[in-house]
């Protein structure tokens, strides 16, 4: 009895992961979406300009002024957002003022 009890292979460890691998993850996955949130919320802006939307927003903004150049990017954000813009041209929240 004692000798059974003492036995490595009484305790099967491997029959206890699947049990209790998806009640620990869950709250982690949760935990790591909200701080993922909150590490990437902004502030909205009150200037009109393209959303930041995790980063997305300034590598299109950047790619838009070395694709059409500068003068026919301009001219776009103009027509789309108005005469005021915030864009951002590698990496820097730039204002485009026009009229």
């Amino acid at each position: 009895m004692v000798l059974e009890t003492l036995n490595p292979m009484h305790y099967n460890i491997t029959s206890l992961v699947p049990e209790t691998m998806p009640v620990a993850t869950v709250p982690i996955l949760i935990l790591m979406c909200f701080l993922f949130l909150i590490w990437n919320h902004e502030e909205t802006s009150s200037i009109p300009g393209p959303g930041y939307c995790m980063g997305i927003g300034p590598l299109i903004s950047h790619g838009r002024f070395l694709w059409m150049g500068v003068g026919n990017a301009c001219n776009y954000y103009n027509k789309t957002y108005g005469e005021f813009v915030r864009v951002w041209i590698g990496g820097e929240e730039t204002f485009i003022i026009s009229k």
